[in-house]
């Protein structure tokens, strides 16, 4: 076996055709059932070729064409029917694969997108965007055509060679030998050159991966390129990936391409084998070996030669087919490696509930919405109990650390009571970001607890967890639609003036006004024809329309102008009235009037307390307002 021999993964194939069958239980059957009609009825017509050759000799020799006329006339309506039935056959086939192809890459992809909602942060923290999109483009390609083109056709292919092979024994099992020689060398070959084609095949749908992530990074990275004239040296890494990818597709296919015309002129070469073979044993005399017990002459010479080529066209085509299996195998493989990632961990049981709460304290659970909610917390002797929502957040000795063996939080302890307003500061990398993907759960902690309203959040379902959070983070992302849709994005239950007012609220109204279509202004491209800070202003929006008791602000006025910082610091101080808040930021200004600051320095919390308190111990944080320290 060569050394570039890949196998094709047995597995992943029964994969999708178990899903095929899942999919379409009762038109995929139908659809072999009529790819193996087609097939039979492309082969039988060769036995018809002999009977009326056998009846021309009959008629030159006696001249009775009246007699030859009734034998042939029967066997031509029955090569019409067969044509007419192998035409319907291949009709309705071709037809319903366009159905389920197309159906099974719909189903695929809904699959791929709910996992992939399913995922932890990590999973995209850890893979390039392009690459996963490659999954959906590339990959499901590969395994469209798998679907749509190749296994039909080797289904197709294989039952003419079997059913060929068997009418070839019927008629002459010498000549059938023959034939079988002149195959061993034709499978040799495929096995050689089509194991290489295989690997390269492989490696392509990899490279092709890494060059969309690539060009994904460099799109969205353009005004940074440009800026720093970083156009040679991004030209520079393109050509090494596009070179890599040239270097694989032109192996691929080198071999790909040779393999046909290599197979198809060894067809021709066991073809002339064969009518010279079939010569021979006609001058010869030999009694013929045979199931049909005819002799061998004129009569079934003529439609063996004609059923070699057959014979020989369809192994090249189970050849040809080979290449494309492999492909939609291979972008299988990578589908099913995303559709079997590990989905994010919930055990979670407490829920969140909305809630009336009487004066004394009482919670009572009801469907509609209050504006006031509880954590529903069912007990193992079937008992519920209702605590009100208030934002009390907790961190007792919490460890962290992203890899195995690199911390990046130490013996960390948080109190956030409700209504707070606590400050993170640090340098670059201290672990302030960390901290708040904690408290929501984006990552799970290595050792110590955080409560929440006095539940261990590990207790709390993940989905409601998050309902009741906040979040404004420095990389603003806003989505294809409208302002108010993004608005909305939220709360998708609000109404126009629940989105009106959270605008007004976060100081954004005044541009979204000024907008072509006001609200209805249609944003494409992640709002590219916002500024930075507008595009800040209506995310802290959508977290305003939420209305959650717990806001997490990560940077939020870090890409805000000075003038537009005031108009949304006032905005912002409303926005946290009466909620617990945890801020991050560079601009000291911004969190002077936070109950509690902490400053974190390598993971560690190294001064906490408010303002005052703080620049009277005349430690970092004294530094860093004062001028004398700044961070990195």
């Amino acid at each position: 076996m060569s050394k570039y021999k890949r196998k094709i993964n047995k597995n992943v194939l029964a994969r999708i055709l178990k899903m095929l069958y899942g999919y379409y239980p009762v038109l995929l059957p139908l659809t072999g059932l009529c790819i193996i009609i087609s097939a039979i009825t492309a082969a039988i017509p060769s036995v018809f070729t002999q009977k009326v050759i056998s009846i021309i000799e009959d008629w030159y020799v006696s001249r009775n064409w009246e007699s030859a006329s009734k034998e042939i006339i029967p066997l031509l309506i029955i090569l019409v029917t067969l044509y007419v039935i192998s035409i319907f056959a291949i009709t309705l086939y071709t037809q319903l694969m366009a159905y389920i192809t197309q159906g099974f890459l719909c189903k695929l992809r809904r699959a791929m997108f709910d996992g992939m909602q399913n995922l932890p942060i990590r999973y995209f923290d850890t893979n390039k965007h392009g690459d996963i999109m490659s999954y959906y483009t590339n990959d499901t390609d590969a395994m469209r055509e798998l679907v749509s083109q190749a296994l039909p056709a080797l289904l197709n292919s294989v039952v003419i060679v079997v059913s060929v092979l068997a009418i070839m024994i019927y008629y002459s099992i010498w000549m059938t030998l023959v034939l079988l020689l002149g195959v061993v060398a034709m499978i040799f070959v495929s096995g050689r050159i089509g194991g290489g084609s295989a690997k390269y095949f492989i490696r392509q749908q990899k490279s092709m991966g890494r060059a969309e992530g690539f060009i994904q990074e460099m799109m969205n990275g353009q005004k940074v390129i440009k800026v720093f004239c970083h156009e040679e040296e991004s030209n520079a890494d393109f050509d090494k990936i596009n070179e890599a990818l040239y270097e694989d597709s032109y192996r691929a296919h080198a071999y790909a391409n040779t393999l046909g015309p290599i197979i198809m002129n060894i067809g021709n070469i066991l073809y002339v084998i064969i009518a010279m073979s079939g010569g021979l044993f006609l001058l010869s005399g030999l009694p013929n070996l045979s199931i049909s017990g005819l002799a061998f002459d004129i009569s079934v010479l003529v439609p063996f030669l004609n059923m070699t080529k057959q014979f020989t066209g369809n192994i090249n085509q189970v050849s040809q087919q080979i290449n494309s299996i492999v492909m939609g195998v291979a972008g299988a493989e990578r589908v099913f490696a995303l559709m079997d990632e590990k989905p994010e961990a919930d055990d979670g049981y407490v829920t969140l509930v909305n809630a009336e709460i009487s004066e004394n304290g009482d919670v009572k659970e009801v469907s509609e919405r209050t504006g006031k909610w509880a954590w529903k917390h069912p007990h193992g002797d079937g008992s519920l109990t209702y605590t009100p929502l208030a934002g009390d957040v907790r961190m007792f000795n919490v460890d962290f650390e992203y890899e195995p063996g690199k911390p990046v939080l130490h013996d960390v302890t948080v109190y956030a009571e409700p209504g707070q307003k606590v400050a993170f500061v640090g340098a670059t990398g201290a672990g302030k970001t960390t901290i708040t993907n904690l408290i929501n759960r984006f990552y799970d902690i290595a050792d110590g607890k955080i409560r929440y309203d006095g539940i261990n959040i590990n207790k709390i379902k993940k989905s409601d967890l998050r309902r009741s959070l906040g979040i404004v983070l420095q990389d603003t992302n806003l989505f294809t639609g409208t302002v108010m849709d993004n608005i909305r994005y939220g709360r998708l239950d609000a109404s126009d003036a629940d989105c009106i007012a959270a605008a007004k609220l976060s100081g954004a109204d005044d541009f979204i006004t000024r907008l072509p279509d006001g609200y209805n202004t249609e944003l494409s491209n992640n709002g590219s024809n916002l500024s930075q800070g507008q595009r800040q202003l209506i995310a802290i929006a959508r977290a305003a329309v939420a209305d959650p008791p717990v806001m997490i602000l990560d940077e939020a006025t870090s890409s805000i102008d000075t003038r537009t910082e005031a108009i949304v610091q006032r905005g912002m101080d409303k926005l946290m009235e009466g909620r617990t808040v945890f801020v991050i930021a560079h601009r000291l200004s911004t969190i002077m009037n936070s109950d509690v600051i902490m400053v974190l320095d390598h993971g560690r919390i190294i001064e906490r307390g408010n303002h005052e308190k703080l620049i009277a111990e005349h430690g970092t944080y004294y530094q860093l307002y004062t001028g004398a320290f700044e961070l990195e």
